[in-house]
């Protein structure tokens, strides 16, 4: 797991003007909530992911579901699952699962930027906008949210 310095100091270079920096801090992020839980727990999220990619959907569910009924602080498998529940259309059971990653990680942009699609999915676009501008605030250069805040704002009015 890494130490809270660290974290600050990724979250700190996200907001550098230096692509290479913002991108070696963004994997380097992804790599930390994967392997929060060890190399174990970052295969059965790959392993879940396989299942997916197969169309073993009940599989994917029931494997994501084990890991975190073991593992409730596991970030990085809530988030997951948020992403298997988008995938299947249920985007309440995705915004439930992306809170809670957001909960136990306030700073994890993926779950903000997934927590933004599902409420834009349900055509809950200011929750959606309030999301996006979460993940704007940690990753101020992933263009892509400001371009869907600017969309979700468009079907405001």
């Amino acid at each position: 797991l890494m130490n809270k310095d660290r974290v600050e100091r990724l979250l700190a270079d996200l907001k550098c003007s230096d692509d290479d920096v913002r991108d070696r801090a963004t994997a380097a992020l992804w790599d930390g909530w994967f392997h929060q839980k060890g190399v174990h727990g970052a295969q059965q999220l790959m392993e879940a992911q396989s299942l997916l990619d197969a169309g073993r959907i009940g599989k994917a569910e029931a494997l994501l579901s084990s890991i975190l009924k073991a593992q409730p602080d596991f970030i990085e498998a809530w988030n997951r699952r948020a992403v298997f529940h988008f995938t299947q259309r249920d985007y309440w059971q995705a915004i439930a699962d992306c809170q809670k990653a957001i909960e136990l990680a306030p700073h994890h942009f993926g779950a903000l930027h997934g927590l933004g699609l599902s409420h834009r999915a349900v055509g809950n676009y200011t929750a959606a906008i309030q999301a996006f501008r979460q993940a704007l605030a940690v990753q101020p250069y992933a263009l892509v949210n400001q371009r869907l805040i600017l969309e979700c704002t468009a079907q405001l009015t």
